[in-house]
């Protein structure tokens, strides 16, 4: 699909760590800022226990997951909206990414530096929500007074966006982000090409020490509690332990979950939510030759799905046949489901639906 998560955070939270766990891309982890200069780039799986279920009933010669982009940005610091510290580097690699994923620290350790000095995570989320607004303001006042001449010389679609830019200037002075104030489709579609930071998903993620991955802290709980209110995702994490689990075989790994009393890692979840935070979905093909998850954007019609696997799918598509998930599962597999006449014919205006198991007909 080609969209990314950038991985953001103040120096020193964790951001490499987990990135390095993410994908075993080695990117620098150092106990300084601005260890990681250049944009590191990492494609992960999402993990899903249905394809296994699939794989199970069908017997496959190969089984392919789906994928996600992570991208681990260099540390921002006050006044990086103003270039400081790597400012323009940092925010010219966020507006590239279609969804932020954001490193808090959660934990004290004396041999790790602060930035800031102190550990107080909403202090941070702050730092870098205020950053991002500063630009994104700075970047639609400028949009702004040159439309407003355009309007002075009675130019409709000036006239028409001008509303727009006035509410965001409105927002951003009082500090609140693109994605919490109130703009209609209609509304978002004409500033789009404006590429706001703030109007981007954001994952908040708190990163823990080992003893505290069973029991949420007060600072665990004020990330969680700023995430509620503001309308975003949060999840927790110790970037330590999943370091040292991305080195370990998956025989080694389940023993080390299960000493830990965890079901699966935090990456493996952390996978699934920056999937969700994408707005993705996935469906399936299953055959002798592959079972494999394919990823499209919720909402995606039947011809764009096929698409995803090759374009001339997508032009000459005539129909898709279509099991539930659960409908294939259930029946032992395609045979089973057409036995019970759950199998389904379905044409271009059909939305696909999460875990369907499609096979498309098309012309060539």
């Amino acid at each position: 699909m080609g969209l990314q998560c950038g991985i953001v955070g103040l120096p020193n939270v964790g951001k490499s760590t987990t990135f390095n766990a993410l994908t075993s891309a080695a990117a620098q982890a150092e106990n300084f800022p601005f260890c990681t200069i250049e944009p590191n780039v990492g494609i992960v799986q999402v993990p899903d226990k249905r394809l296994d279920c699939l794989a199970e009933i069908v017997q496959p010669k190969k089984t392919l997951a789906t994928a996600i982009e992570f991208v681990d940005i260099a540390g921002l610091v006050k006044g990086a909206s103003k270039g400081e510290g790597l400012g323009n580097k940092f925010l010219g690699h966020i507006r590239e990414v279609d969804a932020i994923v954001q490193i808090v620290r959660c934990f004290e350790d004396e041999n790790v530096t602060h930035v800031n000095g102190t550990i107080n995570p909403l202090d941070d989320i702050e730092t870098i929500e205020y950053e991002l607004i500063l630009a994104d303001m700075d970047s639609v006042q400028k949009r702004s007074d040159k439309n407003a001449r355009m309007v002075k010389s009675g130019d409709k679609d000036a006239k028409a966006v001008q509303p727009v830019y006035d509410k965001l200037i409105e927002g951003f002075e009082k500090g609140i982000p693109a994605r919490a104030i109130e703009l209609v489709e209609r509304e978002v579609e004409l500033i789009r090409d404006l590429h706001m930071m703030t109007i981007k998903p954001v994952l908040y993620i708190a990163n823990v020490s080992e003893d505290e991955l069973h029991e949420d802290n007060d600072m665990v709980k004020a990330v969680q509690d700023y995430a509620a209110k503001n309308g975003s995702e949060s999840m927790k994490l110790c970037s330590k332990i999943e370091a040292e689990i991305a080195e370990l075989s998956q025989e080694e790994k389940t023993e080390f979950l299960k000493d830990y009393g965890l079901e699966e890692s935090g990456l493996d979840i952390l996978a699934r939510e920056a999937y969700k935070l994408l707005n993705l979905i996935t469906y399936f093909t299953a055959g002798v030759q592959e079972v494999r998850a394919w990823t499209v954007r919720d909402g995606a019609k039947a011809p764009e799905a096929a698409g995803v696997i090759h374009t001339d799918f997508e032009k000459g598509f005539i129909k898709a046949e279509v099991i539930a998930y659960n409908d294939f599962v259930d029946n032992k597999g395609e045979a089973g489901a057409k036995e019970k006449g759950l199998a389904r014919i379905e044409g271009k205006e059909y939305l696909v639906k999460d875990g369907d198991v499609m096979h498309f007909r098309f012309n060539v």
